[in-house]
C-alpha cells in the first residue's frame, strides 16, 4: 500500500512554486525533470502525445520558449536530431541546455549497423538506464541552483527507487512469457534496450529511426518468422503509423496463420497528459503489462501499480 501510495504522488506530482522556468523536449524528460526539480522550478515538454520526436522541427513559439527558459533538457543521443540548430542557439546565448542522457556509459550504449557511428538513443526502455538520467537532471539542477542541491538529490534518489521497483516487475512479467514467444515485434526498432534489459528478442520492422521505410523483403521476412515461430501477437506504436503492422498480418493470414494485434505501445511518446500512461512510469508499466499478457505471460491485469487501462488500452 506505501509503495501505491509513493508511485501515485510520482506519477501526479504537482508543483507548489514556479522558481527555475524549464523546457523539456518529450514527455519522458520533461516528466523525470518534474519529479526531481519539485516546488522549485515550472517544466514544460514540447511534445506531447503521440508526437514523434525523429521527425520534430521546432516552431517559432518553441523557440520562443526556449530562449525564455532558465533551462533546456533533452534526451540527446541525436533522438531531437532536428532540434540541433535551436539547442546551440540557445547554448550560444547562454542558456543551460542539456542532455539527460549525459552520464549513461558509452559502454552499455547500442549502436545498430544501421546507425553506425551513432547510438541508439531510445535508452529510456530499459529503466535502469533511464533512473541514470535522473542522476543527470540532478547533477544539472544542482550546478544551476545549488540552494536546493539536497533536495534534488532526495527527489532522485526517492524516484530512482521506485524506477528500480519497477525494472524488477519488468523482469519477472517478461520471464513469466513462455520461451518460444518472447518475440516482440513492433513498428520500429524503438525497444533494443528493452529486449537486452528483459530477456526477449525483439524486431522492428522499419529501422531505429521513424524516417526510414519497411521494404516488401523486410515485410516478407517478418510473416515467414511469424509462421515459423507461431507467434500470435504484433504490436502497434502510439506515435507510429500501424500500415506495416497491419501488412504483417495479412501476409500471416495468406500462409494460414492467425496474428492478432496485441496492443498499442508507447514508443517515442508517452500517453495523453493528466493520465497514469502520460507519466513516465505509467508509459513502462502499461508496455511491461501488454506485451507480457499478448504474448502468455502471468502478470497483473492492471499492472505494477493496479491503476493501468485496460489490457492494450490508452
Amino acid at each position: 500500500m506505501l509503495l501505491k501510495t509513493m508511485i501515485m504522488l510520482f506519477a501526479f506530482a504537482g508543483i507548489a512554486t514556479a522558481e527555475l522556468t524549464i523546457v523539456a523536449t518529450t514527455g519522458m524528460v520533461a516528466d523525470i525533470t518534474r519529479q526531481v526539480v519539485g516546488e522549485h522550478g515550472k517544466v514544460s515538454a514540447l511534445m506531447g502525445e503521440g508526437v514523434d520526436p525523429h521527425l520534430y522541427k521546432p516552431t517559432a513559439s518553441d523557440a520562443r520558449e526556449i530562449m525564455n527558459a532558465d533551462m533546456i533538457f533533452y534526451s540527446g543521443l541525436m533522438l531531437e536530431g532536428r532540434m540541433t540548430d535551436t539547442f546551440f542557439k540557445a547554448s550560444r546565448l547562454g542558456k543551460v541546455v542539456f542532455p539527460v542522457t549525459e552520464l549513461i556509459e558509452e559502454t552499455y550504449l547500442l549502436e545498430p549497423p544501421e546507425f553506425e557511428g551513432h547510438w541508439d538513443p531510445h535508452v529510456w526502455m530499459d529503466v535502469s538506464a533511464w533512473a541514470r538520467a535522473v542522476d543527470a537532471v540532478a547533477e544539472a539542477l544542482c550546478k544551476q541552483d545549488p540552494e536546493h542541491c539536497k533536495e534534488y538529490q532526495s527527489n532522485a534518489k526517492a524516484y530512482s527507487e521506485t524506477l528500480m521497483a519497477l525494472h524488477e516487475y519488468a523482469i519477472g512479467a517478461i520471464a513469466s512469457v513462455p520461451k518460444n514467444q518472447r518475440v516482440l515485434i513492433t513498428a520500429h526498432d524503438a525497444f533494443n534496450y528493452f529486449g537486452r534489459a528483459y530477456g526477449i528478442e525483439v524486431v522492428g520492422i522499419q529501422g531505429l529511426s521513424t524516417e526510414s521505410e519497411a521494404g516488401i523483403e523486410d515485410v516478407n521476412r517478418l510473416v515467414t518468422m511469424l509462421v515459423d515461430k507461431e507467434i500470435t501477437a504484433v504490436f502497434v506504436e502510439s506515435s507510429v503509423s500501424d500500415r506495416n503492422v497491419l501488412a504483417l498480418i495479412e501476409g500471416a493470414k495468406a500462409k494460414g496463420h492467425t496474428v492478432a494485434i496485441g496492443g498499442r505501445l508507447y514508443s517515442d511518446a508517452m500517453g495523453q497528459g493528466g493520465t497514469y500512461e502520460g507519466t513516465y512510469i505509467g508509459m513502462l508499466d502499461h508496455n511491461i503489462t501488454t506485451i507480457a499478457q499478448a504474448l502468455g505471460g502471468m502478470v497483473p491485469e492492471q499492472g505494477f501499480t493496479e491503476i493501468i487501462s485496460a489490457p492494450g488500452e490508452e
